[in-house]
C-alpha cells in the first residue's frame, strides 16, 4: 500500500499539469460503472456516478494537496466548491497523460477506472489493479470524519506533543509500539515499510509496549518515523510491489531499506525475524533491536 512518501510523489506529479485546470468531462471504466448498477461501492464511494459527475464536470481544480496517505484536489464551479478525496487502496495510481495507451506500464494502461479529461488537453487517469481505492467527491471535510481524526502531519510542529500526548491514553499504554506507530490517529501517513524501518533505526524491539518506554525513547522514535519517511520521499518513495510516479517511474527507496523484506541485516548480518503485528508482517533485526 502506498504510505506518505509515494503519495507525497504521486500528488507532485499530478500538480504542475492539473493545478488550475477545468474539468471538462469525466469518464469511468466498465468495472466501475457495472459496479454501481450491481449496488456495489466501487471506485466512487459514497454518491452516484450522476452525481459525481455533475458535482465534478465544469468545476476547477484550485488546490491540490496531500493529507496522510490521502489526496485532496479543492474545485470550484463559480461560488460552488467542493473537494474530491482520493486513496489510492493497494495497489492504485495517477497519471497524467495525453491518451490512456500513453500510460507506460501496460497493468495500469489496462485497469484504468476515472480518467478526468482537463481543459489543457491532458488526461489524469486513476489506474487501479485490485481495484481496492477509492473516490469521494464531498461538499467539505466535514463529510467525511475519517480525515478529521488523522494526526497532524509528521513535519508539523505539533506532531511530537500529540505523539507524546497519545502516547500517555490509556488505551494505547499495552500496544505494541510498531502497532502504536501505524495508528494514524497518533502519526499520519507511516505505513508498514515505514514503521519496520523507523524501528530498525530507533533499535527497538517491535513487540516493546508503548508504557515501557520513557518520554526520551518515544521522542527516538518520533524521529526515527520522520526520518526515515523524509528518506522515503528524497527517494521517490519505495517500489517493491505496483508503486509508480505519476509518470511511470519507479521511486528508489527500496535500496535503502534495512529490514523490511531483507533476508539479512544490513548492519550486523544477523537473519532477518518477521512476525505478524496489528495483523502486519513485521521484519526486524533481534539483534540490533532489543
Amino acid at each position: 500500500m502506498p504510505e506518505l512518501p509515494e503519495v507525497e510523489h504521486v500528488t507532485r506529479g499530478i500538480k504542475p499539469f492539473a493545478l488550475n485546470q477545468k474539468i471538462i468531462d469525466v469518464s469511468f471504466s466498465q468495472p466501475v460503472i457495472l459496479g454501481k448498477e450491481n449496488g456495489k461501492a466501487t471506485i466512487i464511494k459514497g454518491i452516484s456516478l450522476d452525481d459525481f459527475k455533475r458535482y465534478t464536470v465544469n468545476y476547477t481544480i484550485t488546490n491540490i494537496q496531500r493529507r496522510s496517505k490521502y489526496i485532496l484536489f479543492e474545485i470550484q464551479h463559480e461560488q460552488l466548491e467542493r473537494m474530491l478525496i482520493s486513496h489510492l487502496g493497494m495497489a492504485g495510481g495517477f497519471f497524467i497523460v495525453n491518451e490512456i495507451d500513453d500510460i507506460p506500464i501496460l497493468n495500469y494502461r489496462k485497469h484504468w477506472q476515472v480518467v478526468f479529461h482537463l481543459e489543457n488537453g491532458m488526461k489524469l487517469v486513476y489506474s487501479d489493479i485490485r481495484r481496492f481505492g477509492e473516490i469521494r467527491n464531498v461538499e467539505a471535510l466535514m463529510d467525511y470524519p475519517s480525515l478529521l481524526e488523522i494526526a497532524p502531519e509528521p513535519f508539523e510542529d505539533e506532531a511530537l506533543a500529540h505523539f507524546l500526548s497519545k502516547s500517555n491514553e490509556k488505551k494505547y499504554s499495552r500496544m505494541a509500539i510498531k502497532a502504536f506507530i501505524l495508528d494514524h490517529r497518533v502519526i499520519a501517513g507511516c505505513g508498514n515499510i515505514y514503521a519496520c524501518e523507523a524501528l530498525f533505526d530507533a533499535k527497538l524491539n517491535p513487540n516493546t509496549t508503548v508504557n515501557q518506554l520513557s518520554d526520551a525513547q518515544k521522542t527516538e522514535v518520533f524521529d526515527s518515523v520522520v526520518k526515515v519517511l523524509n528518506m522515503g520521499i528524497l527517494n521517490g518513495g519505495t517500489s517493491v510491489s505496483d508503486y509508480v510516479h505519476a509518470d511511470g517511474q519507479k521511486g528508489t527507496m527500496q535500496d535503502y531499506l534495512n529490514v523490511y523484506k531483507k533476508k539479512n541485516c544490513t548492519s550486523c548480518d544477523s537473519a532477518i525475524e518477521t512476525v505478524i503485528i496489528a495483523g502486519r508482517n513485521t521484519h526486524f533485526c533481534p539483534v540490533c533491536q532489543r
